[in-house]
């Protein structure tokens, strides 16, 4: 059986695309990308965090019609959006953090679960839409910690207060897609679930790969917990390809591909935390100031996590293309580059490029990063222990 072709190049040309945490690592990438696409994005968010962001180093507020709200608020997010009448809407704003969500659980199920609400809600407004993404997590499911992949009719659940309400958006968005969106006509509603993701222009506090890069400049040496934690790795191209395959599917096809979907990496590419830290090692070109150890605090973080992207991989065509070290080699090159003053939309536009040649059905070769991480000279390092997480 031949799969279908995965591109959806043609299918964003003139659209208007309202996505929501566009000021993200993450909505930052994906609001580029449309963009590349021809789109006329509209993004809803709140500002980008201080300090270093992808949103600031990409210049992404000047390449959309960029949109300041918290989605917690109903009536501010109603008047960010006013007006944007989009026929797509990829709903990413979210608090991504499992440990923050320990100490702020309120706030967590607020902006997850309220705020997605509130943005369906808004959805509702839109006479011209089409198709609605809400962006999920690979956390939503209830895990038992076994050893095969989570697939999309598994039990939803969560032992931490960022896991359950993932677990919550997901029968949430179900809620809507029943009861307001099931019209032929209508929009199509889609959830989906991505694996632990990282790329170029992360500086999230309590996020592994970040803590890799900030021990990887000198900026501070790390200690890492539950080192033989197994995650499904992936960089962040990977998932956003399939957001986009999907979105194209219910544009043209409808209601056939709505409800849920899993892009998950390849087995090869779920491996422990000490594993990926010693990739990011190798990429570099020299050793990090690493420690391994157990969780201080006793908070609970799963141990084993598989995602089973079957589903994704048979009916819309979309697979993973990059192998573990190519997605590190290309987070390791974008960190150099933004550390010698690279122009960082065009850094990530080409990445962006590099990584879209690869899509085409006869093609199966991994991305080649245009550079060695170790051409570009060791930065000191400094005094202060970072903590990471597993997010």
């Amino acid at each position: 059986m031949s799969l279908p072709n995965p591109s959806f190049a043609a299918a964003f040309k003139g659209r208007r695309v309202l996505l929501t945490g566009h000021t993200g690592f993450k909505g930052g990438w994906l609001a580029l990308w449309l963009r590349q696409l021809g789109a006329q994005v509209t993004g809803i968010a709140l500002p980008a965090e201080p300090g270093d962001s992808f949103f600031d180093s990409c210049g992404v507020g000047e390449r959309i019609d960029s949109r300041i709200a918290d989605i917690r608020d109903p009536k501010a997010l109603f008047e960010a959006g006013e007006g944007a009448d989009a026929e797509v809407l990829i709903h990413m704003a979210a608090q991504p953090l499992v440990r923050l969500s320990y100490a702020e659980p309120v706030e967590t199920f607020a902006t997850n679960v309220m705020g997605t609400a509130h943005v369906l809600e808004l959805a509702k407004t839109m006479p011209n839409l089409r198709a609605i993404i809400v962006v999920t997590s690979d956390k939503c499911y209830d895990n038992r910690e076994w050893e095969w992949g989570y697939r999309e009719n598994d039990a939803l659940g969560g032992a931490d207060p960022y896991s359950a309400s993932k677990g919550c958006a997901e029968i949430l968005a179900q809620s809507y897609r029943r009861s307001f969106f099931q019209d032929p006509d209508g929009p199509c509603l889609a959830t989906v679930r991505a694996g632990n993701v990282f790329g170029g222009g992360d500086w999230g506090a309590e996020r592994l790969v970040p803590d890799i890069i900030r021990a990887a400049t000198g900026a501070a040496p790390l200690s890492i917990r539950n080192p033989l934690s197994v995650r499904p790795w992936q960089h962040v191209l990977e998932p956003l390809a399939g957001y986009l395959t999907l979105a194209a599917h219910l544009l043209e096809q409808g209601h056939a591909y709505e409800g849920a979907w899993n892009f998950g990496p390849d087995a090869a590419a779920t491996v422990p935390v000490r594993d990926l830290a010693q990739a990011f090692e190798k990429a570099w070109g020299h050793s990090f100031d690493i420690t391994y150890g157990d969780a201080p605090d006793g908070l609970h973080e799963a141990g084993l996590l598989r995602l089973d992207s079957t589903k994704a991989q048979t009916q819309l065509g979309w697979r993973p293309r990059l192998g573990l070290s190519d997605a590190v080699h290309l987070t390791a090159e974008w960190y150099r580059a933004h550390e010698v003053g690279h122009q960082m939309a065009h850094f990530t536009m080409a990445q962006i490029d590099a990584y879209t040649a690869r899509m085409s059905p006869e093609t199966s070769q991994n991305v080649t990063p245009p550079r060695r991480a170790s051409d570009v000279p060791d930065v000191p390092k400094a005094s202060k222990t970072l903590m990471t997480n597993l997010n």
